[in-house]
Protein backbone atom coordinates (compact mmCIF):
# COMPACT_ATOMS: atom_id res chain seq x y z
CA UNK A 1 0.00 0.00 0.00
CA UNK A 2 1.51 3.29 -0.88
CA UNK A 3 0.51 6.49 1.10
CA UNK A 4 0.82 9.79 -0.35
CA UNK A 5 0.84 13.21 0.99
CA UNK A 6 -1.68 14.66 3.09
CA UNK A 7 -2.29 18.64 2.18
CA UNK A 8 -3.53 21.13 5.80
CA UNK A 9 -4.11 24.49 4.10
CA UNK A 10 -4.39 27.75 6.76
CA UNK A 11 -1.93 28.23 9.14
CA UNK A 12 -0.86 29.77 12.41
CA UNK A 13 2.24 30.15 14.08
CA UNK A 14 4.46 27.64 15.50
CA UNK A 15 4.43 28.45 19.66
CA UNK A 16 7.78 30.45 20.23
CA UNK A 17 8.51 32.98 22.68
CA UNK A 18 11.11 36.07 23.70
CA UNK A 19 14.39 35.46 26.13
CA UNK A 20 15.71 37.63 28.23
CA UNK A 21 19.10 37.74 29.63
CA UNK A 22 21.11 39.60 32.21
CA UNK A 23 23.90 39.02 33.76
CA UNK A 24 24.27 39.87 37.68
CA UNK A 25 26.43 41.99 40.01
CA UNK A 26 28.20 38.55 40.47
CA UNK A 27 28.87 37.88 36.93
CA UNK A 28 26.26 35.33 36.17
CA UNK A 29 24.36 35.17 33.21
CA UNK A 30 19.86 34.44 33.93
CA UNK A 31 18.16 33.34 30.68
CA UNK A 32 14.06 33.66 31.48
CA UNK A 33 10.94 33.50 29.09
CA UNK A 34 9.48 36.36 31.55
CA UNK A 35 10.89 40.11 31.14
CA UNK A 36 13.02 40.29 34.50
CA UNK A 37 12.89 43.04 37.50
CA UNK A 38 16.62 44.66 37.46
CA UNK A 39 18.59 47.38 36.54
CA UNK A 40 20.98 45.38 35.21
CA UNK A 41 21.14 45.45 31.10
CA UNK A 42 18.65 43.48 29.90
CA UNK A 43 19.24 41.52 26.25
CA UNK A 44 16.34 40.62 24.25
CA UNK A 45 16.37 37.61 21.83
CA UNK A 46 13.13 37.82 20.12
CA UNK A 47 11.22 34.82 18.97
CA UNK A 48 10.93 33.24 15.28
CA UNK A 49 7.40 32.12 14.23
CA UNK A 50 6.96 30.16 11.21
CA UNK A 51 3.32 29.46 10.14
CA UNK A 52 2.54 25.85 11.36
CA UNK A 53 -1.53 24.20 10.39
CA UNK A 54 -4.36 24.43 12.17
CA UNK A 55 -5.22 20.63 12.44
CA UNK A 56 -2.89 17.81 12.93
CA UNK A 57 -3.50 14.46 10.79
CA UNK A 58 -2.74 10.99 12.15
CA UNK A 59 -2.57 7.68 10.71
CA UNK A 60 -4.04 4.65 13.56
CA UNK A 61 -5.88 1.58 13.50
CA UNK A 62 -4.08 -1.32 11.57
CA UNK A 63 -2.08 -1.73 8.16
CA UNK A 64 -5.06 -3.32 6.56
CA UNK A 65 -7.68 -0.62 8.05
CA UNK A 66 -5.98 2.41 8.56
CA UNK A 67 -7.67 5.01 10.44
CA UNK A 68 -7.10 8.70 9.79
CA UNK A 69 -7.84 10.70 13.32
CA UNK A 70 -7.83 14.78 12.69
CA UNK A 71 -6.97 17.04 15.55
CA UNK A 72 -8.36 20.95 15.82
CA UNK A 73 -5.26 22.97 16.78
CA UNK A 74 -8.17 25.90 17.66
CA UNK A 75 -10.46 26.89 19.62
CA UNK A 76 -13.61 27.10 17.24
CA UNK A 77 -14.96 25.14 14.92
CA UNK A 78 -13.16 24.11 11.57
CA UNK A 79 -14.26 22.78 8.29
CA UNK A 80 -12.52 19.90 7.19
CA UNK A 81 -12.32 18.27 3.27
CA UNK A 82 -11.01 15.03 2.99
CA UNK A 83 -10.70 13.16 -0.84
CA UNK A 84 -8.32 10.80 -1.88
CA UNK A 85 -5.77 10.97 -5.11
CA UNK A 86 -3.78 8.86 -7.18
CA UNK A 87 -6.04 5.70 -5.70
CA UNK A 88 -7.00 1.90 -6.56
CA UNK A 89 -9.13 -0.72 -5.28
CA UNK A 90 -9.86 1.21 -2.37
CA UNK A 91 -13.12 1.72 0.04
CA UNK A 92 -13.45 4.34 2.53
CA UNK A 93 -16.00 4.96 5.45
CA UNK A 94 -17.35 7.18 5.46
CA UNK A 95 -17.41 7.23 1.58
CA UNK A 96 -14.61 9.90 0.27
CA UNK A 97 -14.34 13.29 -1.27
CA UNK A 98 -16.28 14.08 2.67
CA UNK A 99 -17.01 16.81 4.46
CA UNK A 100 -16.79 17.43 8.46
CA UNK A 101 -16.82 20.34 11.03
CA UNK A 102 -14.19 19.73 14.03
CA UNK A 103 -15.70 21.26 17.00
CA UNK A 104 -12.69 23.51 18.91
CA UNK A 105 -9.78 21.77 20.43
CA UNK A 106 -11.46 18.24 19.45
CA UNK A 107 -9.72 15.14 18.48
CA UNK A 108 -12.20 12.40 15.63
CA UNK A 109 -11.58 9.66 13.74
CA UNK A 110 -12.94 10.98 10.57
CA UNK A 111 -12.41 8.13 7.80
CA UNK A 112 -10.99 4.50 7.32
CA UNK A 113 -9.57 3.08 4.75
CA UNK A 114 -9.10 -0.42 3.40
CA UNK A 115 -9.00 -2.70 -0.08
CA UNK A 116 -11.90 -3.41 -1.73
CA UNK A 117 -10.21 -6.54 -2.87
CA UNK A 118 -8.24 -7.86 -0.19
CA UNK A 119 -6.92 -10.43 -2.42
CA UNK A 120 -5.76 -7.73 -4.45
CA UNK A 121 -3.00 -4.67 -3.92
CA UNK A 122 -4.16 -1.22 -3.51
CA UNK A 123 -3.39 1.99 -3.15
CA UNK A 124 -4.15 5.86 -2.33
CA UNK A 125 -3.21 9.21 -1.42
CA UNK A 126 -5.22 11.46 1.21
CA UNK A 127 -5.86 15.25 0.70
CA UNK A 128 -7.17 17.06 3.15
CA UNK A 129 -7.81 20.99 3.72
CA UNK A 130 -9.22 22.72 6.61
CA UNK A 131 -10.82 26.29 7.20
CA UNK A 132 -11.65 28.48 10.51
CA UNK A 133 -15.50 28.95 11.34
CA UNK A 134 -18.71 26.42 10.57
CA UNK A 135 -20.64 26.60 7.29
CA UNK A 136 -23.61 26.98 8.68
CA UNK A 137 -22.72 30.45 10.43
CA UNK A 138 -24.37 33.70 10.07
CA UNK A 139 -23.66 37.13 10.16
CA UNK A 140 -27.05 38.52 12.61
CA UNK A 141 -25.29 40.96 15.65
CA UNK A 142 -27.52 42.33 17.26
CA UNK A 143 -26.34 45.84 17.47
CA UNK A 144 -23.82 47.93 15.50
CA UNK A 145 -19.59 47.09 16.34
CA UNK A 146 -18.16 48.78 19.01
CA UNK A 147 -14.88 50.55 16.67
CA UNK A 148 -11.90 48.57 18.26
CA UNK A 149 -9.68 51.56 19.31
CA UNK A 150 -9.22 53.26 23.01
CA UNK A 151 -12.17 55.06 24.18
CA UNK A 152 -11.96 58.81 23.30
CA UNK A 153 -9.53 58.84 20.42
CA UNK A 154 -10.24 59.55 16.92
CA UNK A 155 -8.91 57.33 14.26
CA UNK A 156 -9.17 57.41 10.62
CA UNK A 157 -10.08 54.73 8.16
CA UNK A 158 -7.30 54.23 5.56
CA UNK A 159 -8.91 52.15 3.89
CA UNK A 160 -12.52 50.67 4.13
CA UNK A 161 -15.13 48.20 1.91
CA UNK A 162 -13.51 47.23 -1.79
CA UNK A 163 -10.40 49.32 -1.45
CA UNK A 164 -8.02 48.77 -4.29
CA UNK A 165 -4.66 47.70 -2.47
CA UNK A 166 -5.58 44.82 -0.52
CA UNK A 167 -9.60 44.69 0.18
CA UNK A 168 -10.23 42.90 -3.47
CA UNK A 169 -9.78 39.71 -2.53
CA UNK A 170 -13.06 37.88 -1.02
CA UNK A 171 -11.76 37.30 2.89
CA UNK A 172 -10.82 41.34 2.95
CA UNK A 173 -13.72 43.13 0.80
CA UNK A 174 -15.43 44.03 3.43
CA UNK A 175 -12.69 44.93 5.60
CA UNK A 176 -11.82 48.41 7.37
CA UNK A 177 -8.15 49.13 7.67
CA UNK A 178 -7.85 51.64 10.77
CA UNK A 179 -4.37 53.99 10.74
CA UNK A 180 -3.50 54.37 13.76
CA UNK A 181 0.72 54.26 15.88
CA UNK A 182 2.18 50.94 16.90
CA UNK A 183 1.52 50.23 20.36
CA UNK A 184 -2.28 51.13 20.62
CA UNK A 185 -4.50 49.63 22.39
CA UNK A 186 -6.73 47.55 20.46
CA UNK A 187 -10.47 46.32 21.91
CA UNK A 188 -12.92 44.10 20.86
CA UNK A 189 -15.55 45.14 18.65
CA UNK A 190 -17.86 42.11 20.13
CA UNK A 191 -18.63 39.51 22.64
CA UNK A 192 -16.98 36.22 21.67
CA UNK A 193 -14.68 33.12 22.70
CA UNK A 194 -10.65 33.88 21.38
CA UNK A 195 -10.57 31.24 18.74
CA UNK A 196 -7.11 31.27 17.21
CA UNK A 197 -4.26 34.11 17.92
CA UNK A 198 -0.59 34.74 16.49
CA UNK A 199 1.76 37.10 18.47
CA UNK A 200 5.32 35.71 17.64
CA UNK A 201 5.27 37.46 14.49
CA UNK A 202 7.69 40.75 13.81
CA UNK A 203 8.27 43.08 10.46
CA UNK A 204 6.08 43.41 7.65
CA UNK A 205 6.35 43.09 3.79
CA UNK A 206 4.31 43.71 0.61
CA UNK A 207 4.81 40.05 -0.51
CA UNK A 208 1.84 38.69 -0.45
CA UNK A 209 2.79 35.07 -0.23
CA UNK A 210 5.80 35.62 1.99
CA UNK A 211 3.91 38.24 4.35
CA UNK A 212 0.28 37.20 4.30
CA UNK A 213 0.85 34.46 6.79
CA UNK A 214 2.84 36.62 9.29
CA UNK A 215 0.75 38.61 10.42
CA UNK A 216 -0.11 38.43 14.24
CA UNK A 217 -3.75 38.35 15.06
CA UNK A 218 -6.53 37.59 16.99
CA UNK A 219 -9.63 35.64 15.44
CA UNK A 220 -12.83 35.77 17.65
CA UNK A 221 -15.73 33.74 17.33
CA UNK A 222 -19.50 35.10 17.93
CA UNK A 223 -22.19 33.70 18.94
CA UNK A 224 -24.07 33.34 15.20
CA UNK A 225 -20.62 31.55 14.12
CA UNK A 226 -19.39 34.64 12.40
CA UNK A 227 -15.59 35.57 13.03
CA UNK A 228 -14.04 39.10 13.88
CA UNK A 229 -10.59 39.54 13.03
CA UNK A 230 -8.04 41.42 14.19
CA UNK A 231 -4.54 41.72 12.11
CA UNK A 232 -0.95 43.27 11.88
CA UNK A 233 -0.39 43.17 15.54
CA UNK A 234 2.63 44.14 17.28
CA UNK A 235 4.92 41.42 18.76
CA UNK A 236 3.76 40.51 21.30
CA UNK A 237 0.36 42.19 21.21
CA UNK A 238 -1.75 39.58 22.17
CA UNK A 239 -3.36 39.75 25.37
CA UNK A 240 -5.82 37.05 25.55
CA UNK A 241 -5.73 33.60 24.60
CA UNK A 242 -7.07 30.76 22.80
CA UNK A 243 -10.61 29.45 24.45
CA UNK A 244 -11.02 32.79 26.17
CA UNK A 245 -14.29 34.56 26.49
CA UNK A 246 -13.65 38.48 25.93
CA UNK A 247 -16.42 40.85 26.22
CA UNK A 248 -17.24 44.01 23.64
CA UNK A 249 -15.17 46.65 24.49
CA UNK A 250 -12.56 43.92 26.21
CA UNK A 251 -8.91 44.72 25.62
CA UNK A 252 -7.88 42.02 23.36
CA UNK A 253 -4.35 43.35 22.21
CA UNK A 254 -1.97 46.19 20.55
CA UNK A 255 -1.93 47.33 17.25
CA UNK A 256 1.31 46.85 15.35
CA UNK A 257 2.92 46.38 11.45
CA UNK A 258 3.21 43.09 11.12
CA UNK A 259 2.33 40.34 7.85
CA UNK A 260 1.62 41.99 4.74
CA UNK A 261 1.53 45.71 5.53
CA UNK A 262 3.01 49.16 4.31
CA UNK A 263 2.10 50.81 7.47
CA UNK A 264 1.02 50.59 10.98
CA UNK A 265 -2.64 49.92 11.49
CA UNK A 266 -5.18 47.49 12.49
CA UNK A 267 -7.11 45.60 9.73
CA UNK A 268 -10.73 44.36 11.02
CA UNK A 269 -13.32 42.14 9.09
CA UNK A 270 -16.05 40.10 9.71
CA UNK A 271 -15.89 36.77 8.42
CA UNK A 272 -17.90 33.74 7.37
CA UNK A 273 -16.69 30.03 6.12
CA UNK A 274 -18.78 29.38 2.67
CA UNK A 275 -18.21 26.27 0.96
CA UNK A 276 -14.20 25.95 1.80
CA UNK A 277 -13.79 29.82 1.40
CA UNK A 278 -13.51 32.40 3.87
CA UNK A 279 -15.88 35.43 3.25
CA UNK A 280 -16.36 38.83 4.67
CA UNK A 281 -19.10 40.50 5.26
CA UNK A 282 -20.66 44.71 5.26
CA UNK A 283 -20.74 45.24 8.96
CA UNK A 284 -21.92 48.89 10.34
CA UNK A 285 -20.17 50.29 13.65
CA UNK A 286 -21.14 52.15 16.26
CA UNK A 287 -20.98 56.42 16.18
CA UNK A 288 -20.13 58.03 19.65
CA UNK A 289 -23.85 59.22 19.57
CA UNK A 290 -25.32 55.85 19.28
CA UNK A 291 -25.70 56.04 15.24
CA UNK A 292 -24.74 53.92 12.80
CA UNK A 293 -21.72 54.01 10.51
CA UNK A 294 -21.41 52.30 7.27
CA UNK A 295 -16.99 52.70 7.40
CA UNK A 296 -16.16 54.86 4.78
CA UNK A 297 -12.41 55.75 3.23
CA UNK A 298 -11.79 58.83 5.47
CA UNK A 299 -13.89 58.41 7.81
CA UNK A 300 -12.98 59.74 11.42
CA UNK A 301 -14.20 57.13 14.44
CA UNK A 302 -14.19 57.62 18.06
CA UNK A 303 -15.68 56.14 20.93
CA UNK A 304 -17.09 57.91 23.77
CA UNK A 305 -16.99 56.46 27.67
CA UNK A 306 -20.22 53.61 26.76
CA UNK A 307 -19.02 50.58 26.25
Amino acid sequence: MLLGLILVALAHPALAQTIYSWTDEEGITHFTDQRPVTDQPVRVQRAIARPEAMMEIVKAGTAESPVWKFTNRTQGPLAVRVWLDDHENVVSYPELPGRFVLPGGSSRELVTIGAFDPRKSWRYQIRAESLPGDPAGQHRPSQPYRPPIPRNQEFRIGQAFGGSFSHTAPDARYAVDISMPIGTPIHAAREGVVMDIARWFSGAGTDIERDGPRANFVRVLHADGSMGVYAHLDYEGVVVRPGQRVERGQLIGRSGNTGFSTGPHLHFAIQLNRDMELVSVPFEFAGPEGQRLTPERGMQIKVNDAP
